[in-house]
């Protein structure tokens, strides 16, 4: 009989934590490796969050995305979802009123 594993519960972390352990990483001589187990983390998510920390600094033209720069594409996706069903919406309702105005 085969077991399957479970998965551990998804975990947020406040961006000051993100932030200490970034820092952690750049102070010490140690591999991220080690830094990671010692705080309780995944390799993979330590590295992403030192990256996104180098991508934040150096605010690049034409590259990846800012955290701010995230957040403000999300919220304007939101946004646009928003307005483009209002618009549907509006539509609708024209061709409504047209047909009952005949």
């Amino acid at each position: 009989m085969s077991e399957k594993k479970s998965r551990r519960p998804r975990r947020a972390f406040t961006a000051s934590f993100k932030s200490d352990a970034v820092k952690l990483v750049r102070d010490q001589s140690r591999p991220i490796k080690e830094i990671a187990k010692d705080l309780g983390l995944s390799e993979g998510s330590l590295r992403a969050w030192v990256k996104q920390a180098d991508t934040d600094a150096l605010v690049p033209a034409n590259g990846p995305l800012t955290t701010l720069e995230r957040q403000e594409l999300s919220s304007l996706r939101v946004q646009v979802k928003r307005l483009t069903e209002e618009k549907t919406i509006l539509k609708k309702a024209a061709v409504f009123f047209a047909r009952a105005s005949r």
